[in-house]
This record gives structure tokens, sequence and C-alpha cells, in this order.
């Protein structure tokens, strides 16, 4: 529990691996994120920062070893939230919240004990990047989306407007220089 403390508190964490692409635009990056395993789980509702909340509190649980192996996990970044949007204004969205397992559990993780975690196999995928810094709310995050959306629209770039992730790399304790990103999954086929 320290070690995964001490460590949301000064950073360290292992981070996925990804190749950085050309980007048209000076205002995002473009990322190929390699194939990866994640533990993730999906709460619906209509309130980012609650299902959030309650995604987190269960993997933090999940690499706490309340798992299968009773194995602790060590704490990963960033925290990724893919948000499919409800269909209407007072419709449930679904959140998939989800840690990166760090190098040393990624051929054989943990199996979760509870059915609410699964073990997300995750094919190489490329997104594209804005990043933000403060504390991360659903405002903020949909004027980042809203600002990314018109940059690649500029830039005549192929994405899909949804689903689309909410990405954080620091502890709610961390005060300054906090980073956060919204990515958009790049569409298949040619720019």
């Amino acid at each position: 529990m320290l070690r995964a403390m001490g460590k949301m508190v000064f950073g360290g964490f292992e981070n996925p691996k990804f190749t950085p692409q050309d980007s048209k635009g000076e205002d995002y990056e473009v990322r190929t994120y390699h194939a990866t395993r994640w533990v993730s789980t999906t709460v619906s509702g209509m309130e980012q920062e609650e299902a959030l909340s309650t995604g987190f509190k269960r993997l933090f649980r999940y690499i706490q070893g309340n798992n299968e192996k009773q194995v602790k996990v060590d704490m990963t970044a960033p925290v990724t939230c893919l948000i499919n949007p409800g269909e209407g204004p007072s419709c449930e969205s679904s959140f998939s919240v989800s840690f990166y397992l760090p190098e040393e559990h990624q051929a054989e993780p943990p199996k979760p004990s509870i059915p609410e975690i699964f073990i997300e196999n995750r094919k190489e995928f490329t997104v594209f990047v804005r990043t933000f810094g403060g504390f991360a709310n659903s405002q903020n995050t949909r004027d980042e989306l809203l600002k990314l959306i018109e940059s690649l629209k500029r830039d005549g770039m192929r994405f899909k407007e949804a689903p689309y992730y909410r990405v954080g790399y620091d502890s709610p304790v961390k005060l300054v220089n906090r980073r956060n990103e919204v990515w958009l999954i790049q569409e298949e086929g040619k720019e």
C-alpha cells in the first residue's frame, strides 16, 4: 500500500509503450500504442466522476491483492477511461476504467476474483492526444475533447468521435503540474 501510494505521489509509474507518429498540428500528438494487456472494469451511469471513482476503487483493490493469486500488482500510469456516451441527454453512458498491467504481469496477469473486473487485450491502436493540466472533470474533459475534434477536422484527420478516452496520470493528492489527456481513436485506412 505505501509503495503504491509513494508512486502515486512521486510518480515513477510504468507506462505502456507507444510509438510517436508525425502530427499535422502543434496542438495534439499522434501515438500508436503497442498491443498490451490492461485490467478493466465497466461502470454504467450518467455521472462521469462517480463512474470513474467506482471503477478506480474496484481496480485498486485488484492491484492490492484482491485477485485469484492474491498478488500485489504495481500501480501504473495512465489510468484510462473509455467513455461511450449514451444516445440522448438523459441516457446512461458506459465507462470502462483501466489500469495498464506492468510488464511482469503482461504474459500472465492475475485472474480477477470478481466478475466486474476483466483482463482486456488491447490490440495495437493509434490515437490523437490532447494534453491538459489541472484537475480533470467532466466539463474540462468535454472542452478539451471539443478542441481536439476542431483541430483534427482542421487538419483533415480521420477519427472516431465516440467512444473516446479520458486519461489521467496523477494521484488525487498531487496538486501541481498535473497531466491529463483526451484521446480520439484514429479511423482505419488512409488519412
